[in-house]
């Protein structure tokens, strides 16, 4: 057998060297996490979000620029612009699942404003389905709640403009792999319980 291959078949069998082995062949692959985020983007770009007048690339150009534009750091702008990039595999958790993407290598502000901005933008829409408009009280008292309020309306909800001067998603690259080249959990990128500022 290869010594590029581990020797188990099931993975309570695996020795540390297999381990080992399968950190190092994993680096490649982690290290090319910007560039599976700049291919989504580009595919969400291909067509109209349904029912609107623009694709969701162009809905996260939008927020971005906005958020840019307020004067937000780069952790709020990478959050903007991917704040619904997992609509594409789950529409119907899609705040979650776009959360847990960024979550390693953003504030934990960030990502908590980006899980729950769901639940925020019902103010806008839930009567006309008969659900609670107010459901984002339940998260009144949260450190966060403000920030989500401020994303949602500021940068989010106003980002459905087809006549908008949105800035390319090349010019968000860059911000993109420095923000997916940090190093995934570090403490001093996280910076739990820190409540930053949208704006400057």
């Amino acid at each position: 057998m290869s010594d590029q291959i581990v020797s188990f078949t099931q993975m309570k069998d695996g020795t540390k060297e297999d381990y080992l082995l399968l950190a190092e062949l994993e680096k490649p692959y982690h290290g090319m996490t910007a560039d599976r985020i700049l291919d989504e983007l580009k595919r969400q770009g291909e067509a109209t979000l349904e029912g609107y007048r623009i694709t969701r690339l162009q809905h996260g150009l939008q927020s971005a620029t906005r958020a840019e534009a307020d004067g937000a750091d780069i952790d709020w702008i990478v959050g903007a612009l991917l704040h619904d990039i997992g609509d594409g595999l789950a529409p119907q958790n899609h705040d979650r699942f776009s959360a847990e993407v960024i979550r390693p290598f953003v504030r934990w502000d960030v990502s908590w404003v980006v899980e729950h901005h769901g639940i925020f933008q019902m103010i806008y829409y839930g009567r006309h389905y008969g659900w609670d408009e107010n459901a984002r009280d339940e998260f009144k008292d949260h450190p966060c709640f403000q920030s989500c309020a401020e994303f949602c309306e500021r940068w989010d909800q106003s980002s459905f403009d087809p006549e908008y001067p949105m800035k390319s998603l090349d010019h968000f690259e860059p911000m993109v792999r420095e923000v997916f080249g940090r190093k995934a959990y570090a403490a001093e990128v996280i910076r739990e319980g820190f409540v930053s500022l949208l704006t400057a």
